[in-house]
């Protein structure tokens, strides 16, 4: 098991290290594409992954990105309301075969998943965004290991522990700290290159803390509708990781910090 994480892990970073190098157009298809993938897993989870509200979902998922790709920010607010119409129609209209709550979870799925993790495009568009978009990563997955790693040598008390007996206080903090200082360092190297923020290695030591902090609510967040609902893992996309909510959990909620300090 251990193996299969591991390889899975690494072909996962090299994938995702590729992907945003790159960027453009294949990072956003990419992304679009995750962002369904999770909002299935999202729906999955409280099983109303093919009802008809969650492929209402699904198509609101690629209408965003689409609006998103032609930069047409004007009519999100018009958007956000028509798919809320469009699926209170179809709550009427079918009543009473679907219930509120399931109307509210394809609704709620749109922003957790699809728009939040479109701002690892977005934040990659940005005039250096080559290099602020790493700090999604520094926040969430830089976090995750150091906490581990402080975790196991100093943890001693719980942090949350009917809903994730493993994580320690002292990990928090670490995580927090070891992210802070990672961004610190990696604004050291990349300083000269950084154009449009003023004193990078504060603000992205700043920024990392910030992140690790956020990443680890939507770490537990995650966790939460998992045992709310009785699951291990939200898929089985990823060997040894789950599906796309298991491993991008902490991303989700990072993706846009890199935009508060703009």
């Amino acid at each position: 098991m251990f193996k299969t994480r591991l390889l899975s892990g690494i072909i996962l970073m090299v994938i995702t290290i590729t992907l945003v190098v790159i960027g453009g157009n294949l990072l956003f298809t990419t992304t679009a594409i995750i962002s369904v993938i999770g909002m299935a897993e999202l729906n999955r989870s409280v099983k109303k992954h093919l009802t008809l509200p969650a492929i209402l979902g699904y198509c609101a998922g690629l209408t965003y990105y689409l609006l998103l790709y032609f930069n047409n920010s004007q009519y999100y607010t018009t958007f956000f309301i028509l798919f809320l119409m469009v699926l209170m129609v179809v709550y009427v209209f079918t009543f009473p075969k679907y219930k509120i709550e399931d109307i509210t979870i394809v609704y709620f799925g749109l922003f957790y998943v699809s728009i939040m993790l479109s701002y690892i495009y977005q934040v990659r568009m940005l005039e250096d965004g080559s290099l602020l978009v790493w700090l999604i990563f520094i926040g969430a997955w830089g976090s995750d290991t150091c906490a581990y790693c402080t975790g196991m040598l100093f943890g001693k008390h719980k942090l949350t522990p009917k809903l994730s007996p493993k994580k320690t206080v002292e990990g928090s903090i670490g995580g927090v700290v070891g992210a802070a200082l990672i961004g610190f360092i990696y604004a050291s190297f990349f300083k000269d290159s950084i154009t449009d923020i003023s004193n990078p290695q504060l603000a992205f030591a700043i920024i990392g803390g910030a992140s690790s902090i956020i990443a680890q609510i939507g770490d537990f967040a995650a966790s939460a509708v998992k045992r709310n609902h009785d699951i291990k893992d939200y898929g089985n996309l990823i060997p040894g990781h789950g599906g796309i909510l298991d491993r991008f959990d902490s991303i989700i909620f990072t993706a846009p910090s890199p935009l508060f300090f703009k």
